[in-house]
């Protein structure tokens, strides 16, 4: 039996030429995935923290500013959200200031995690404090008509603010929770 035998002709390769790289260029890990704006460490990101901080401090100050808010649980509820929100809004508005100062990216997973954590919390707390107050301020204007004793348009001018604090709040944890989901 007669059976061709494979000839393998070696071909000649030639070494890559050597890369040059820069020792002032941050070592990366693998493949990363790009800085999305509203990210942390973006200046969209610092925008939606700023964003945040400023609908929490306004919904924190209005509804302070009404004497007759201790009397429900949801406005003090939403005082107490509206609180945390802006601590933790700026306190990441602080550490987007600093990485975009310093040029550091904050893609790090344990940060990420925190961050997609905190985001979560807070924009859910927020969310179901401006929710509950808004039940409220519906049930005082609309079904009681007792706007004349009350202070309906800093209930609503509150919740409003209040909203949109979580309206801000909510990209940075989609972005934070679908960058840590991708990894």
């Amino acid at each position: 039996m007669s059976v061709s035998h494979a000839t393998v002709h070696p071909v000649p390769v030639e070494a890559p030429p050597p890369q040059t790289e820069d020792p002032n260029a941050p070592l990366a890990a693998g493949v990363r995935m790009k800085d999305i704006q509203g990210m942390p460490g973006t200046v969209g990101g610092l925008f939606l923290r700023f964003a945040q901080f400023l609908f929490a401090v306004v919904a924190l100050c209005v509804m302070a500013a009404t004497n007759d808010f201790p009397s429900v649980t949801a406005f003090c509820y939403l005082v107490a959200a509206a609180g945390l929100q802006s601590l933790w809004s700026l306190a990441l508005a602080i550490v987007d200031v600093y990485a975009l100062l310093v040029g550091r990216s904050l893609q790090n997973y344990r940060l990420v995690s925190l961050f997609a954590i905190g985001d979560g919390v807070t924009s859910t707390l927020t969310f179901a404090a401006a929710c509950a107050s808004a039940g409220i301020t519906v049930l005082i204007g609309n079904d009681l008509g007792s706007c004349d004793q009350n202070h309906c348009t800093e209930f609503e001018t509150a919740t409003a603010m209040a909203f949109l604090s979580w309206f801000a709040a909510l990209p940075s944890f989609l972005l934070n929770f679908w960058s840590l989901a991708s990894r």
